[in-house]
């Protein structure tokens, strides 16, 4: 990540929360909701696959998470908990969980024709609120708190990361926090979202500064508790999403008082974009983050590695590339470890290459599968 030359090309895939939920052999809602089983089974993972870290993408979780639940059933589609404010989680068995009304109707979104970008509680409603935290009773700060003061989030806001820390001393272990963009598209749902940066662009850029400042206080949250890496998770603000133009305008400034952030305290940071982000590298550069996730290869997305490497390789560490669906999920054998060192012949020269699937570990890829991409690059990943 530091372009300093390791000993072999590192190994590092973000796995969908289905596929822990089908191989990890814990109850789905417990991982999902349960911060010690959450990076119990991460750790879990990287040992038995080999992985040199992980990515905590999950906010710890008050410890006490069950007393706000009415009712917990298994049904014929996985899990449904029904929580004491009258709203209701469905958990699928190889997918994210999804939270809905008591009517089974969509949570709730702001809108923008009549919205006060200035109401103190506005950030409550962010998408992420509910889609990571997916269990509003959950989140215990008031609604009149500050969320861009650190000191206003709970204790239990890093558990995660404090328990992974002491538990795995030799991993690399990464935290995440969200893009402002990404947060504001969740604020309105993503169609209005697009739609409000047409209408209303001036109020977009206030929201998205004081998303900025709350994204800037997670990251002064995630700092003590020592993480090797931060992430920020920017993943619909590719060219299938928004245009170099918008691109520049919404994302880049607001991306780069984060980055700024995470700077402050030596970490590294880099962004995971999904999907046509081949013709934003210079702009996301822009953004001074040292490095890029996901790089979705053709279908999936437009990014050529070996371009990418050329044009920019030395300012940035890659990871990823390796089509999740048609080269790791789909593919027969030899297809995929011809991918495999086909990525590691063009991302390990100079160092600053992560070998890594694009996007998630889709639910299904085999785990066998997993083991042998460090196989390969124990084999031909060396310096």
């Amino acid at each position: 990540m530091r372009h300093v030359t390791p000993d072999r090309v590192p190994v590092m895939c973000q796995l969908a929360l289905g596929h822990y939920f089908l191989h990890a052999g814990q109850t789905p809602s417990d991982v999902w909701f349960d911060s010690e089983t959450f990076v119990r089974v991460l750790a879990e993972f990287q040992q038995r696959y080999g992985f040199d870290g992980f990515l905590i993408n999950l906010p710890g979780r008050p410890p006490d998470w069950r007393c706000y639940l009415a009712d917990r059933a298994k049904t014929a589609e996985g899990e449904r908990l029904t929580w004491q404010s009258g709203l209701v989680t469905e958990v699928p068995p190889d997918n994210n969980p999804h939270t809905f009304t008591a009517d089974r109707g969509p949570l709730p979104r702001a809108d923008y024709n009549a919205l006060n970008p200035d109401d103190s509680a506005l950030l409550r409603l962010a998408g992420y609120v509910w889609n990571t935290w997916h269990a509003p009773s959950l989140w215990d700060i008031p609604p009149t708190a500050d969320l861009a003061d650190p000191n206003q989030y709970p204790d239990w806001f890093t558990l995660g990361l404090r328990i992974t820390r002491s538990a795995c001393p030799d991993a690399s272990v990464h935290a995440e926090v969200f893009s402002p963009f990404t947060h504001l598209m969740e604020l309105f749902g993503y169609q209005n979202g697009l739609m409000a940066l047409i209408d209303v662009p001036e109020m977009c850029h206030r929201l998205l500064s004081r998303f900025s400042a709350m994204v800037v206080a997670q990251v002064r949250c995630w700092w003590p508790a020592a993480p090797d890496a931060i992430l920020i998770s920017s993943a619909f603000a590719g060219g299938g999403f928004i245009s170099r133009t918008m691109y520049r305008e919404f994302v880049v400034p607001y991306e780069r008082q984060v980055v700024g952030a995470i700077r402050e305290f030596g970490l590294p940071s880099y962004v995971h974009t999904c999907g046509a982000i081949g013709d934003r590298l210079d702009l996301m550069a822009e953004t001074e983050v040292d490095g890029i996730d996901t790089l979705d290869p053709p279908p999936l997305g437009t990014v050529d590695l070996a371009r990418a490497k050329a044009e920019f390789g030395r300012r940035f560490f890659f990871k990823g590339n390796l089509d999740a669906v048609n080269e790791m999920l789909r593919a027969d054998d030899a297809t995929f470890e011809r991918a495999v060192r086909q990525r590691l012949e063009i991302g390990m020269p100079g160092s600053g290459y992560i070998l890594s699937s694009a996007c998630s570990v889709a639910p299904h890829v085999r785990p066998d599968r997993l083991c042998r991409m460090v196989e390969l690059a124990e084999r031909y990943g060396r310096y």
